[in-house]
């Protein structure tokens, strides 16, 4: 069976059956995230404060035991002395060991994703030789030098140039990187650099110890941070700093294509790394809000505070629902290529590409999420979550940088929409047949029988196919109307993003609670709370994106479309559904 294509559950309806969810982890990987979660448990939850009080040593000292534990190499593959293990697998290291401390989370995932990553994909197979093994074992730590003062999220724009010897026998860099994690500890650096006056940048790998003139790679101060406190991130100096030529990363000018693959990566990855912060917020609200009394009795029997804590539960549960299921459609890409004949380092490469649309979408919608998780869980606490003895203030300022690394979510909001559009242009994903198909609907008359909705989760599933009509409605009409300027209508494109990401997350979630749920579950509440709230969203996207740019007959059509498409038959009884999630947690007292 041919594996799904990134963006095609746009134009698919996916059977429950065919999605993927932490349900179905195996043996292995359930062992691997109980020794994961131990090992925070009793490594890093009682010394919390350490890392806020910026004790990069005590970081370090943790990612050394992590590589001990063979934590750091997952990825990396066997040969080169990882574990080799599949995309599933890294996603779930990923999300259980980053939910304690904003600081060791940035410092794993700078190390397991851009800092060794570029290697397993781009590296020479004497280069992975080289720098993987010391990788996959934390004996050396990788950082990632891309960003500069003037370049961003434009990372081409960079100032970095590499200048070929007289000799021919090395390139020698000069320039100057900003907001570099792990710099501090770090010995293997993959940089990026134009050489001469190329059009694009160019990467390269060293390491630190190996240099002719230790002085010629040097650093700024520790940076003083909002959050992530005990995160090494230091400014990079290049002075004169002398690299071999057979040290260039993957071809000439192909710098900005690693770039953006190990970013790609890194997106879904964050995504993972916000789940377990997400879960221990919650855990720590309910536990508060049980202990709590006010009045005579806990807060966690007012209305108010019943409301977000269910919020927050329903947010884990379509986090992890996304998360998962593109995780698993990454792997089933991955390794469809390697049956077809091509090497993992080229199958790994275009299987993440082949997801960036999906990657895009979870980066936003989980670290935005987590975000806000982390903002209620100081709500739930009161004048005590602005404190600094609660685990809630140190949470906040953690999750503030989720929303800003691997790409701003602006960015990649924009990206996620720009992606679809140029893969509809290039005919690999038809998006234009079905626009047509729904541009004729609206000009018929609707349907007024009412759909047998008896079977489960048969009506949420009827709404989300209407859903991906209202984007495809909206997206058609101003691609028709702007073409190739549509990269300029950055507000339109916001507004695309946002239902984009509502129909992809609702949708897993909903497919999630119909696989591994009954009807009365408290999944399935979620999934239909999570569902009505994303329908919300999606209107006011919509309505606000349709009004920007159409108008008369064209406005009118497409409003009553968009009612058309948004209706629900059977209204869900949200506040039922809100009050039987939280009473399902708070008696449980964990999620």
């Amino acid at each position: 069976m041919a594996t799904l294509k990134g963006g095609e559950f746009l134009i698919k309806q996916i059977p429950a059956n065919e999605i993927f969810s932490i349900e179905e982890l195996n043996e292995e990987q359930k062992m691997l995230r109980d020794s994961a979660k131990e090992f925070i448990d009793r490594e890093v939850v009682p010394q919390r404060e350490r890392f806020e009080k910026k004790d990069y040593a005590f970081t370090e000292e943790t990612m050394r035991k992590l590589g001990d534990m063979g934590l750091l190499g997952i990825a990396v593959p066997e040969e080169y002395g990882g574990l080799g293990m599949g995309f599933v697998t890294t996603m779930l290291a990923c999300d259980y060991i980053s939910g304690t401390t904003g600081s060791l989370a940035t410092a794993y995932g700078a190390h397991t994703g851009i800092g060794t990553l570029p290697i397993v994909l781009y590296g020479t197979e004497e280069q992975k030789k080289k720098y993987l093994p010391d990788l996959a074992t934390g004996a050396k730590f990788g950082a990632y030098c891309l960003t500069e003062p003037d370049a961003g999220s434009d990372a081409n724009s960079g100032k970095t140039r590499a200048k070929l010897s007289e000799d021919g026998k090395h390139y020698i860099i000069n320039g100057q990187k900003m907001w570099i994690s792990n710099a501090g500890f770090a010995d293997t650096f993959t940089l990026f650099a134009k050489i001469d006056d190329d059009k694009n940048i160019t990467g390269f790998v060293i390491n630190r110890s190996e240099l002719e003139n230790p002085e010629s790679l040097t650093f700024g101060e520790e940076e003083h941070k909002l959050g992530i406190r005990a995160s090494s991130t230091r400014q990079v100096f290049f002075n004169d700093m002398k690299i071999p030529v057979e040290n260039l990363l993957g071809e000439r000018n192909n710098g900005f294509k690693i770039a953006l693959n190990a970013l790609n990566v890194g997106r879904i990855k964050l995504a993972a790394a916000c789940l377990d912060a997400q879960r221990r917020i919650l855990n720590h609200s309910i536990q508060y809000s049980n202990e709590r009394k006010q009045f005579g009795v806990s807060i966690s029997t007012f209305g108010a505070i019943r409301k977000k804590l269910a919020e927050m539960a329903t947010g884990v549960f379509v986090s992890e629902a996304g998360s998962y299921r593109a995780a698993k459609n990454v792997q089933d890409k991955i390794d469809e290529l390697v049956a077809s004949g091509l090497s993992h380092q080229e199958a790994e490469l275009k299987g993440v590409e082949e997801f960036a649309v999906e990657c895009s979408i979870l980066k936003v919608f989980v670290s935005d999420l987590a975000q806000h998780t982390a903002d209620e869980g100081i709500q739930v606490y009161g004048g005590m979550g602005f404190s600094e003895d609660t685990p809630m203030e140190a949470a906040w300022r953690d999750s503030r940088i989720s929303r800003i690394y691997e790409g701003t979510n602006e960015i990649n909001r924009l990206l996620a929409v720009g992606m679809l559009i140029k893969r509809a242009m290039k005919g690999e994903l038809d998006l234009l047949s079905p626009a047509m198909a729904i541009s004729k609907e609206l000009m018929g008359i609707p349907s007024f029988e009412v759909p047998d909705y008896s079977e489960f989760m048969s009506e949420e599933k009827a709404i989300i196919a209407n859903l991906k009509k209202v984007f495809l409605m909206v997206s058609g009409a101003a691609l028709q109307k702007f073409m190739m300027d549509i990269e300029k209508q950055q507000h339109l494109l916001l507004n695309a993003s946002e239902i984009l990401n509502q129909i992809y997350m609702a949708e897993s979630a909903v497919l999630r609670a119909e696989k591994h749920f009954s009807p009365e579950s408290v999944e399935a509440a979620m999934a239909q709370l999570n569902l009505y709230k994303a329908v919300e969203k999606i209107i006011t996207a919509a309505k606000e994106g349709i009004i920007s740019f159409a108008e008369g007959d064209e406005q009118r059509m497409m409003l009553s479309g968009l009612r058309r498409f948004t209706k629900y038959t059977n209204h869900p009884n949200v506040v039922a559904l809100t009050e039987k999630v939280a009473a399902h947690y708070i008696e449980k007292g964990a999620y």
